[in-house]
């Protein structure tokens, strides 16, 4: 009896040993990946992809940033894209500016100007353009898939509550820069535009028509005389799709002062 209860205290005592050498080894092998395992940046904040994996639980609950944007796993996501630069992981690094800018662009796209931009202001944006007449039936329904596709990809679900501040979109557009896949895709949408208010399907806009892109941008005529002058650059009366959509895109783009595309989306707000 005595011998057996030896034997059992002694197998214990091993079996004690041998989880603790485990879960050592487990401790350790845990740690060696968490210094090893390279960062994944969003724009803004850069994890580990083990720590990512603890918050994908959480993540299912599907939590809105506090200006109320884009769900915070969806902005997570679009980071696994290669990068133009590589201050992506560094915050804003934008001049003030290319900021003025883009307070520009949020308020043209704030249509009901209630300061926050919903799936419904670019509804009611890509209407003012559609009512125009100029695009056929095709290039309408082309265009609002591609303005439904745009939300979705920048700013996630299509509901009442997901909203776009100025701030949001300031860090959404310095984010979508950095990243080449976004880049591409962002002002797909620009095209339409130009074919909307080519009213005589010329290929070409002339300064009457620029007018009327300023008139759905919610912009008067005068301003629209002004920056016209300034970004037909040749002085032939007229800008080309190629045109159009260049200056569009180095509105965006561009941080230099002195390029004329600063006048394409009107004067500029503080």
């Amino acid at each position: 009896m005595a011998l057996s209860i030896v034997r059992f205290g002694l197998r214990t005592v091993i079996n004690f040993e041998r989880n603790a050498a485990v879960l050592s080894v487990a401790s350790a092998t845990k740690q060696f990946k968490l210094l090893h395992t390279q960062p994944t940046c969003n724009g803004s904040v850069c994890y580990l992809d083990s720590e990512r994996e603890l918050q994908r639980p959480r993540a299912a609950l599907r939590r809105y940033s506090k200006q109320h944007g884009r769900p915070e796993e969806d902005r997570r996501k679009d980071s696994d894209s290669d990068s133009d630069s590589d201050t992506e992981c560094k915050g804003f690094e934008r001049s003030e500016f290319w900021r003025r800018k883009m307070r520009t662009v949020h308020n043209i796209l704030d249509v009901d100007k209630d300061g926050l931009i919903s799936f419904n202001d670019f509804l009611l944006f890509a209407e003012r353009f559609k009512s125009l007449g100029h695009l056929d039936e095709q290039q309408a329904q082309e265009f609002i898939s591609i303005i439904k596709l745009t939300w979705e990809e920048q700013w996630g679900a299509i509901d009442p509550y997901n909203f776009v501040t100025v701030e949001q979109y300031l860090e959404d557009m310095h984010h979508v820069l950095n990243d080449k896949t976004l880049k591409k895709k962002a002002h797909r949408w620009l095209p339409y535009l130009f074919k909307a208010v080519d009213k005589d399907k010329s290929g070409f806009i002339s300064v009457h028509e620029f007018k009327l892109f300023f008139q759905c941008l919610g912009l008067d005529n005068e301003h629209a005389a002004v920056a016209f002058a300034v970004i037909d650059v040749n002085g032939d009366g007229k800008l080309s799709q190629k045109e159009f959509v260049k200056l569009g895109r180095d509105f965006f783009c561009s941080e230099d002062e002195t390029k004329v595309s600063k006048m394409f989306w009107g004067p500029l707000i503080n």
